[in-house]
């Protein structure tokens, strides 16, 4: 969204007194100006409680910065800056703004997270290419060898989901601890399962001395912080997320991480445009991802698909698909913040700011509709558990295409696709390359190999009843 709109006014309501209105739209930017205007309309970085009016303004300033499409006069573009997650100058600058390959590749995040609305997924015309997070190797090739061809996922209910993460992360950093504190007490070594809501991480081994040994955990980093954004499941948060993309599809520095704090300048890529990002624009943005609402399973009108999908629900524990696309997690709070707990170098997390923002998703309209325990936990239906898992063997290999690895993630390993949703996302795969979920399922190997078995050796009508079920599980904006 570029350009003089009401937003401005908008958000002025909400922010500020009628004085302030009056101000902010007689000297905000010149109406055609060929700007983004949502950049800068949040003045400061967000801080405690925020009402539902100060949310509302938040994410609309948000949602105005996803959709928007970024001018070089915004600072996109980066010659003087590469893909990587670090502030990295290339070997030689850029001489065009914009290239597929190694990006800036998308003039509007909506460009590409657009089915079957802004935050949705993307079909394969909109894959991007994806170098290793702690390169600064300059690339101009599609050529596997040097980069990973990634689809877009959606990122409805993507707040939910980072909550979940982070109390999975709490849940494994404490049984470590208590491992620790057990073994120095029995001058023994102690042995934990590493088991969060369901989930099982194998497990660790704390010793007398302080040492852990980690040889036996699976499907997490060494940290134990459960990382649940990306296919590859490398990415802590929404706003480590947005920072890294803005950065790479954009050309467009987020200060927290570019500017002079870390690198001794507000204009890190050359472009001439200082402090292109401010942390509150990232926290507008985080603000809209989070409060997206969750995919929904949609029952159909057609009483034959009806039927279809309730054998097909029940097929899915049966052929054991539910063992990593689990119907749902328990969520024991729907208190977001931002920026989070777990974040490092180059992303704001929370001991550095005075407060962060701290906003209620249980005020929204769908919250009220998730289903909860017996415990009062809301069940999250998100058909995945945010682990990492092998996807390929000797004779089933079409998931470990990929030649490099990302973040240390072998390149045959990946993040469970959370499946709420996947009715609307069609193509699949990490790729973009699998035109059903038919072939998608056949695909699985590794890991899910025994699940993938189940489903070729069953009968026709069963494999329909379980797709049927699938097609069911639908964004709904």
């Amino acid at each position: 969204m570029s350009g003089y709109s009401a937003l401005t006014v908008i958000v002025a309501v909400c922010l500020a007194t009628p004085i302030q209105v009056q101000a902010q739209t007689q000297t905000h930017k010149v109406p055609w100006h060929e700007t983004t205007a949502a950049l800068g309309l949040a003045k400061t970085l967000p801080e405690g409680t925020l009402s539902q009016t100060q949310l509302n303004a938040l994410t609309a300033i948000g949602e105005s910065l996803f959709t928007a499409k970024f001018t070089t006069k915004d600072g996109a573009g980066r010659p003087g800056a590469t893909q990587a997650i670090i502030p990295t100058a290339p070997r030689n600058r850029a001489t065009q703004n914009f290239a597929r390959t190694s990006g800036p590749d998308a003039n509007a995040c909506s460009s590409c997270h657009n089915d079957p609305a802004p935050g949705g997924a993307g079909d394969f015309v909109a894959n991007v290419f994806a170098s290793e997070g702690f390169s600064n190797t300059d690339f101009d090739t599609t050529d596997p060898q040097f980069s990973n061809e990634r689809g877009t996922n959606h990122i409805f209910g993507a707040g939910l989901v980072e909550l979940l993460a982070r109390e999975m992360s709490h849940d494994l950093n404490h049984l470590r601890d208590t491992a620790l504190k057990d073994a120095r007490g029995q001058k023994k070594p102690v042995r934990v399962a590493l088991k969060t809501k369901g989930v099982d991480f194998g497990h660790l081994t704390a010793m007398p001395d302080g040492l852990v040994d980690l040889g036996e955990i699976d499907g997490v980093d060494s940290d134990l912080i459960v990382r649940p954004f990306t296919q590859k499941g490398v990415m802590t948060s929404l706003r480590q997320f947005t920072i890294n993309a803005m950065n790479q599809h954009h050309g467009m520095q987020a200060s927290e991480r570019f500017g002079r704090r870390w690198t001794g300048t507000d204009d890190f890529d050359g472009d001439d445009i200082p402090a292109e990002m401010s942390p509150a624009d990232i926290s507008a943005l985080v603000a809209w991802q989070a409060t997206l609402p969750p995919p929904v399973t949609q029952t159909p009108d057609d009483p034959r698909w009806q039927k279809a999908a309730a054998r097909g629900q029940t097929l899915m524990a049966e052929f054991g698909c539910t063992i990593c696309h689990r119907p749902s997690l328990p969520l024991h709070t729907l208190s977001f913040s931002d920026p989070g707990p777990f974040d490092a170098a180059g992303t704001l997390n929370a001991s550095q700011v005075k407060a962060p923002a701290d906003y209620d998703l249980g005020g929204f309209d769908w919250a009220a509709r998730l289903p909860r325990d017996e415990n009062g936990a809301v069940l999250v239906p998100v058909f995945g558990d945010l682990k990492r898992h092998k996807m390929t063997d000797r004779s089933i290999e079409s998931l470990g295409n990929e030649l490099f690895s990302q973040r240390f993630v072998d390149r045959n390993i990946f993040m469970t696709a959370e499946l709420w949703g996947v009715g609307s996302t069609a193509p699949y795969g990490h790729r973009n390359d699998f035109t059903t979920l038919d072939e998608i399922i056949l695909a699985h190997g590794g890991d899910a190999r025994s699940s993938r078995d189940h489903y070729d050796k069953a009968a026709a009508a069963d494999r329909s009843a379980l797709i049927a079920f699938l097609r069911t599980l639908r964004i709904t904006p």
